[in-house]
């Protein structure tokens, strides 16, 4: 029996039911399902303001997951996070209902747009599709986006337009992204990661590459020339190749860079002609890297490079990308969501570069095969910091089979303590908490409440 097709399923007057239908992605996909003509319905397990922005538009949005709740569903749309088990899904199994993952509603949908960039990438995509959403509002595109974090211009993670360009983050966890279909593809780096489902790097790279042969054949693949990984994995490909970077040759170059208390700036060229000059806000060479690659995927786009300046030139970051939080003690307190040993190198060079006193680095590892598996890079990465103060292990969708702990890492660290709750951890900031220091709370989990906690702690 062949499986169904997600594409007889999304028309106009069939019902569409989500689940988890106030995630950063599903409430874009349930209003531009809307738009399409179909009805749509869905569940969350608590109020948000995505889902009371849904119940204004005219979407039923139930609490909880129950079987009743797919009642009169034509097809039912999950996301990652839901299991098999839950009492919606086998409700829609048992009465016939099919069953599609989020990734292959989306991938369905960006066929009808003239233009869908998907940026992809280890590191690096939030802030770079978010890059790309302010250079096409600048461009008055009236893009639809949708970001893995909630972006200031926006005020929220997406944004339903009615122009003919979708804005999307794609993920290689469990392959999703190969559920897309886009007309520009980035590839920013690839690294291992996730090596709970991929086996190693060469698998990796064989994803992103299947990856990139999705692209349309008259799209576009935007590439980091000076990424091994991105290299590896697009030799020999028979797709147009619109390469970027600093170091290697590149047909978009950035070129002259320079910073100014850790913030970039750089001239941006086109087959060797001069197509911007890019002034941050944001500091770290990685971000000049993200704005070299936003503004490679904005000429594959066909934006004048006055566009890209104007669209970067007010970009202030996303959320939990090293965003400022406040002040303790005379110490400034910045979250980020590195979780990642490159992304922790990244940031760290960073703020080594912004002249503060010590760096004091609060550091919660996410997943526990995460933590195994680069533990020698995150055990190197978590030296550098003055002081190391790491949270237990965030478990997100593991269970600790491994029986390995955040304690594990601070053995090899000098100096480093391990926590195991954070309220124990924001205790000890409070104590080192001293003027001209620079207290980072990182980590994809829960660490950002420390932080919060920290500062909120100030003004009692």
């Amino acid at each position: 029996m062949s499986l169904p097709d997600i594409h007889d399923y999304l028309k106009p007057g069939l019902h569409a039911h989500l689940l988890g239908i106030g995630g950063v992605s599903m409430c874009p996909l349930a209003q531009v399902l809307q738009r399409s003509g179909m009805t749509v319905s869905g569940s969350d397990i608590q109020e948000s303001s995505a889902v009371r922005l849904l119940r204004s538009c005219g979407i039923e949005v139930f609490l909880g997951h129950h079987a009743e709740n797919v009642r009169g569903a034509d097809l039912l749309i999950r996301t990652a996070a839901v299991r098999d088990d839950n009492r919606e899904i086998v409700a829609a199994r048992e009465q016939g209902i099919p069953v599609f993952e989020r990734a292959q509603a989306w991938g369905c949908l960006m066929r009808s747009y003239r233009n869908a960039v998907c940026i992809s990438g280890t590191h690096g995509k939030t802030t770079t599709t978010s890059m790309i959403t302010h250079i096409a509002m600048a461009a008055e595109s009236d893009p639809t986006v949708m970001i893995g974090g909630t972006l200031p211009l926006l005020g929220a993670g997406f944004r339903v337009g009615h122009g003919d360009t979708v804005i999307l983050e794609a993920c290689e966890y469990r392959d999703s992204f190969l559920s897309f279909f886009p007309t520009i593809s980035v590839l920013l780096n690839v690294e291992e990661d996730h090596l709970d489902y991929f086996e190693n790097l060469d698998h990796l790279k064989r994803s992103f590459r299947a990856f990139a042969e999705l692209t349309a054949p008259d799209g576009t693949i935007v590439a980091n020339a000076d990424d091994d990984g991105v290299t590896g994995a697009l030799e020999g490909i028979e797709r147009p190749v619109l390469t970027f970077g600093f170091d290697r040759p590149a047909r978009v170059r950035g070129e002259n860079l320079t910073f100014s208390r850790g913030r970039p700036s750089f001239d941006v060229t086109v087959d060797g002609a001069p197509y911007a000059h890019i002034v941050l806000h944001i500091p770290g060479r990685h971000n000049a890297c993200n704005a070299l690659a936003a503004s490679a995927a904005a000429y594959a786009l066909g934006l004048d490079g006055a566009v890209v300046e104007r669209g970067l030139a007010n970009f202030v970051g996303a959320e939990r990308r090293f965003q400022f939080k406040g002040t303790y003690n005379g110490a400034d307190v910045y979250d980020d969501y590195a979780h990642h040993p490159s992304e922790l190198r990244a940031l760290l060079t960073m703020a080594e570069s912004l002249g503060y006193r010590r760096i004091i680095c609060a550091f919660q590892p996410h997943t526990y095969t995460r933590t195994k598996a680069l533990f020698a890079d995150f055990v190197r990465e978590l030296r550098r910091p003055d002081i190391t103060l790491l949270a237990e292990i965030y478990a997100a969708r593991e269970k600790n089979e491994i029986g390995i702990y955040s304690s594990d890492l601070a053995d090899q660290i000098p100096g480093a303590m391990a926590f195991p709750s954070l309220l124990e951890l924001t205790e000890a900031l409070q104590e080192l908490a001293s003027p001209g220091d620079l207290i980072l709370t990182v980590g994809a989990g829960d660490i950002y409440t420390a932080g919060e906690a920290l500062v909120a702690s100030a003004s009692r």
